[in-house]
């Protein structure tokens, strides 16, 4: 596995697995009409146009195994984990935990004294056991469907 910095190349690949991963991974732990509310297909090209801008601003890194993406994570420059999303069939490999160490390296590169994240029901215990603690529960709403996760933070 290679930890590399995002490319812009990799849009297309970074969509498809987050709605792959969200629509099978996230299925235990949430609703269908939940994963579709969470990632609409219709929104795919959107999507791919909006995230581009944002994994370019944010310091972004891909994994891969033999040049296919199988995960990806980025983090804002004040300490936002925003996304980390493992493709369904790398799960439990250490690729979200090879991700984020980079990440919070990176974080202290900045000099930042925390990260926070928004994790879903699934994500929680993955971000448990690497120091993250609860916050506070919260739902969000997306397409006026209610959704459940976890603000968490981590002093670095």
């Amino acid at each position: 596995m290679k930890i590399i910095k995002y490319k812009e190349s990799d849009i297309e690949e970074i969509v498809s697995l987050f709605y792959e991963t969200i629509h099978s991974v996230n299925l235990k732990e949430y609703t269908q009409s939940e994963l579709d509310a969470w990632a609409p297909r219709d929104e795919k090209k959107s999507k791919m146009k909006s995230w581009k801008e944002s994994l370019r601003q944010n310091i972004t890194y891909v994994a891969k195994i033999n040049d296919k993406l199988v995960g990806f994570s980025d983090l804002t420059q004040n300490g936002h984990l925003d996304r980390l999303f493992v493709h369904k069939d790398y799960q439990g490999q250490g690729i979200a935990t090879a991700l984020v160490d980079i990440l919070e390296s990176e974080a202290k590169k900045l000099k930042l004294l925390e990260i926070d994240t928004e994790a879903s029901i699934t994500a929680k215990t993955f971000f448990e056991h690497r120091g993250y603690k609860v916050v506070c529960a919260q739902t969000v709403v997306r397409k006026g469907v209610k959704l459940n996760n976890f603000k968490m933070i981590k002093e670095i």
